[in-house]
This record gives C-alpha cells, sequence and structure tokens, in this order.
C-alpha cells in the first residue's frame, strides 16, 4: 500500500474553510481536531507551522507538518474536499447548513532538497503570531511570512519560538512548494501525487459528513460509509484511509 515514491515522507497538511463564513471556519477546525486525535492514537508527530484564527470561532487556516512511518502514505488518502451537513450551532432558527472544507497534502522535501533560491526574488515580513488556543503568543514580531515572487509562493511560520526558527521552517516549506512547482512543470509526476485542484464546493466532495437530520459519513470515492459519527470526528479515520488505499492498489 505504500509503495508510491513519497509515502516514506512526513507530511505538509493545509486546511482552508470554502465560502459560508464562520460555519465553514469552524468545519475547518472540526477537521483539524478529528486529524490531532487521529495522529495522537498513530503517535505521530505534528507541529503547527501556521495558524489563522477565524474572526468568530473556528480557523481561517491552518499548516501543519506530520512526521512518523508512512505520514504522507496514510494522509494523501484525506485530499480533497470535506463536506458537512447539520444544524448550524450559529444560526438562531436553527436551520441545516451544508458547508466545504478543503485538506491540501504534499510531501515534506527536507535537507535533501536542491532548489536554488535567489534571495532578491524573496520577500520576507514579520509579524506578531496568533497562537493556536491563544496561550503563549509571542508579544514580538518573531512570526514569518517569505514571499517567492516569481511563482507567488507564499509560506507562513509563526511556531511561537524565535524568528530565525521560523524562518528556517517557512524556508523548508517553501522549497518544498517550489521543489513541487519545478516537477510539475517538467513532468506529470506530482499531478498523481497531489491530484487536480477543485474549487471548495458542491459536486467536487470526497467525503460527506451529515450530522442531521441522520448521521452518516460517506467516502463518495469508495463508497466507504459509517453511522458512528462520533468515533470518525474524533479521529477513527482508518476505515476510510484503508477504503482509499487498497482501491488505488487495485486499480494500480
Amino acid at each position: 500500500m505504500f509503495s508510491e515514491p513519497y509515502d516514506s515522507y512526513p507530511a505538509i497538511v493545509m486546511l482552508h474553510p470554502g465560502a459560508g463564513g464562520t460555519e465553514s471556519a469552524d468545519w475547518a477546525e472540526m477537521l483539524f481536531r478529528m486529524y490531532k486525535k487521529w495522529m495522537d492514537v498513530k503517535k505521530f508527530k505534528y507541529r503547527i507551522v501556521d495558524y489563522q484564527p477565524g474572526d468568530e470561532a473556528g480557523i481561517k487556516n491552518v499548516t501543519f507538518t506530520v512526521r512518523g512511518k508512512n505520514a504522507y502514505g496514510f494522509l494523501k488518502s484525506e485530499k480533497g474536499i470535506h463536506r458537512l451537513v447539520r444544524i448550524s450551532p450559529f444560526d438562531s432558527t436553527k436551520r441545516r447548513h451544508t458547508s466545504f472544507a478543503l485538506v491540501d497534502v504534499i510531501p515534506l522535501f527536507e535537507d535533501e532538497i536542491e532548489i536554488e533560491i535567489n534571495k532578491e526574488d524573496l520577500r520576507i515580513d514579520t509579524f506578531r503570531s496568533s497562537s493556536a488556543g491563544g496561550q503563549h503568543v509571542n508579544v514580538t514580531d518573531s512570526a514569518v511570512r517569505i514571499t517567492h515572487i516569481p511563482t507567488n509562493t507564499i509560506v507562513s511560520c509563526q511556531d511561537e519560538r524565535s524568528q530565525i526558527l521560523n524562518r528556517q521552517t517557512a524556508m523548508q516549506i517553501l522549497k518544498s512548494k517550489l521543489y513541487e512547482h519545478e516537477i510539475k512543470k517538467k513532468e506529470a509526476e506530482l499531478e498523481k501525487v497531489r491530484g487536480e485542484k477543485k474549487d471548495i464546493g458542491w459536486g467536487n466532495q470526497i467525503r460527506s459528513y451529515t450530522l442531521q437530520p441522520y448521521q452518516l459519513i460517506k467516502d463518495h470515492r469508495t463508497e466507504v460509509e459509517t453511522g458512528d459519527v462520533q468515533s470518525v470526528l474524533n479521529g477513527d479515520i482508518d476505515l476510510f484511509i484503508k477504503g482509499y488505499l487498497e482501491k488505488k492498489l487495485l486499480k494500480g
């Protein structure tokens, strides 16, 4: 199941809410919590490198790295659009809402990458960290945002440590993104790894999570489904990962 070129690599995971304001931001945070619980059970090490809280609740986006045996091999199954149907806790009339969030996953290429980056192609900005949960927020401008001007690739890191460490981590992720960019230009290799990027909305979801009027989570790629919604949201997603990997193996 883990025979593809980058399966043994660490992973970079990025969560982005779709349109829908607070409701979608809250859904993105629910997914983040689900993955954290799954990683805890797997004993995978993860590190939040960028976290932007939502205006009222939830998150605007989060980026984290994951290290563990076949981390990318497992998490590649999660890349795509995740759809939630529920009675919104933010709607005083208790109507049902549909929300979307994008889970993007790429391999983390570490020090073996040889990517030449010209300093003049970079714009480096510093800003104050906004930590997950609001704890230990750095009062100095230690967070770092690096923009690679030729490709308009932007990477942020605000791991609440020193500016030097944040810059090192941001450069590592930037190299991974630029490496992906270079390979995409030369060959279709990583198109298979990353898959087609789609709008975060109707018709493009890989998995639906229905909480009301009935409870069902269904993966549309594999037809794997379960009514045990709470267990899945608490990190029990192995049935979906296994279903995806088994189907991919049979196709291959």
